[in-house]
């Protein structure tokens, strides 16, 4: 039996990971996650899947659990995130450092094979190329989120050559599922956009990301770990189709059929990038398929929340 830890696993990331996971033959998984932010909702039921409320922030929160499961796989996605949720919590933030350090130290005292880390696009800051490459472009970001994964990452470094635990970095851009908390700007432009409600966007709107569906995040993960690609390397999760948020929101209204108009807010005073997009030369590799296209991810959201509404009528 195979035991495998997902942190923050009932977020949207960590959820649809140990789900998918679950799928695998003779594995248990085990889910900590301390719901500061995430629901008890998302957590798969499955009998292979275990949950414990847990912080892992606090060392002898989790100090047993290790103890107990002996892991072999350890997926760190436990985190404070969100632009306006870190900002307002730096504190919170820098907390998570201590979640860092813990996991390593104790993967490499139970005798952990690897440990997959959720970093982030944020590490970039604003881009010196387009798209940003894992290798050549730097991280100069200085908002407390990305200074945190930053350090996150020369942590998983210095664990490899110091005890030789092996790990793979994932460098997540802007995922969307349906699963997803509303304060992201996929799921709250397509609901308030089913309800014909006004959407709001910071500044002019020009600033542009590139939106990655959860199944190609996910699935990316997964041929990491099946195929022992890119140990001890670090990987883009994302897609490289770069979009405005003011072409964003006029793409949803379209697909709903939505009568939202837009609105125009003050530009955040930090946080808000004006690029974001991946070079995912990489995962592109890695993955083997096709990657979901925006219309196709914005409709399989639209579905999705239809069938939710239908099920609480």
């Amino acid at each position: 039996m195979t035991n495998i830890l997902v942190t923050g696993g009932a977020g949207q990331l960590g959820s649809t990971l140990a789900s998918k996971l679950a799928l695998k033959k003779n594995v248990t998984i085990v889910i900590i996650d301390n719901l500061s932010t995430g629901s008890r909702l998302k957590v798969p039921v499955r009998d292979n899947i275990k949950f414990i409320k847990a912080d892992v922030n606090n060392y002898k929160d989790i100090m047993s659990i290790f103890a107990t499961f002996r892991f072999k796989y350890v997926f760190h996605f436990a985190a404070v995130v969100g632009v306006e949720r870190t900002l307002e919590n730096p504190i919170a933030v820098l907390d998570d450092i201590d979640g860092i350090k813990n996991i390593l130290s104790l993967s490499k005292n139970s005798g952990v094979e690897r440990v997959f880390y959720s970093s982030s696009s944020e590490v970039y800051g604003e881009p010196f190329e387009i798209p940003q490459n894992e290798n050549t472009t730097p991280l100069n970001s200085r908002l407390p989120y990305a200074i945190v994964k930053n350090v996150g990452e020369a942590f998983f470094r210095s664990y490899q050559r110091e005890y030789d635990l092996d790990y793979t970095i994932f460098r997540f851009f802007n995922t969307y599922g349906p699963s997803q908390s509303d304060d992201f700007v996929m799921p709250r432009f397509i609901k308030l956009a089913m309800n014909d409600q006004p959407i709001p966007i910071y500044g002019k709107g020009d600033q542009t990301r590139s939106f990655c569906y959860v199944d190609d995040n996910i699935d990316t993960c997964l041929s990491a770990l099946e195929d022992d690609n890119y140990i001890n390397e670090v990987l883009n999760v994302g897609n490289d189709v770069e979009i405005s948020i003011l072409e964003l929101a006029l793409r949803i209204i379209e697909r709903t059929g939505s009568k939202s108009q837009i609105t125009f807010l003050s530009s955040l005073k930090e946080g808000d990038m004006t690029r974001r997009c991946p070079d995912i030369t990489k995962m592109r590799d890695l993955l083997g398929r096709d990657l979901i296209s925006l219309n196709e991810g914005i409709d399989k959201m639209i579905q999705h929340y239809n069938i939710s509404t239908f099920q609480k009528a």
